[in-house]
């Protein structure tokens, strides 16, 4: 499987590709810095320089065609309400389009486990805006006729993998405080996961950690 990730350096990507290439897929990392493509490569995946931020729904489908999915991994990393929108939101929208555009049907979107329309996030609040961006690029991709999957993993942690993690049903809210941390690397292993398992497209999968082994949670 040819798996284009982008934002191939944040912070879950790190740990997705080496998985990826482990498994014997055919990894492309993009990333929009030149400066950054050693490191790509070092992680075990062709890199590819494409600013998505700035990149047109064309450009975006030209680099894209010839994969059998995508995974969206990139993010504005917060502090700027603007460009926020322009990465977490914008960008995204124009890359499920340029997916559709270029015949790339499987599409997995990393987002998290509030994206949901009573997310609760004030709009006073620093975080707003992510929660914003990222609930109308969901929900766009929703809309599409792609095979898409949306991924919800809770308050991400540098902890070790564990390789298990505890399903979070639709509609449940968690309450203020409840823990729903889960190791990046974990988030990794569901992305790799999803991949193969097609009982997870078309679902919006919230999870945190937990004790299932990865594969038997999406297949729950």
């Amino acid at each position: 499987m040819k798996v284009v990730v982008i934002g191939a350096l944040g912070k879950v990507a790190r740990h997705l590709l080496p998985l990826l290439a482990r498994d014997g897929d055919d990894v492309v990392g993009a990333v929009r810095k030149p400066e950054q493509l050693d490191e790509v490569r070092g992680l075990g995946a062709e890199p590819l320089l494409l600013d998505v931020e700035h990149a047109s729904a064309e450009e975006i489908a030209a680099a894209l065609r010839g994969a059998d999915a995508v995974v969206w991994s990139a993010g504005a990393g917060g502090g700027n309400p603007d460009r926020t929108y322009a990465v977490d939101r914008d960008a995204a929208i124009r890359s499920m389009d340029a997916a559709a555009s270029a015949g790339v049907s499987r599409y997995v979107m990393v987002s998290w486990i509030g994206s949901v329309p009573d997310h609760g996030i004030p709009e006073d609040s620093s975080f707003f805006a992510y929660a914003d961006a990222k609930l109308a690029a969901d929900d766009h991709l929703r809309g599409t006729a792609l095979d898409w999957t949306i991924l919800g993993p809770g308050s991400l942690t540098d902890d070790a993998p564990t390789g298990r993690v505890e399903r979070v049903a639709d509609g449940v809210k968690l309450a203020r405080g409840e823990d729903s941390a889960v190791p990046r690397a974990d988030v990794a292993q569901v992305v790799a996961d999803t991949l193969r398992e097609p009982l997870t497209v078309g679902r919006f999968v919230r999870f945190r950690g937990g004790e299932t082994p990865v594969p038997d949670a999406l297949r729950g």
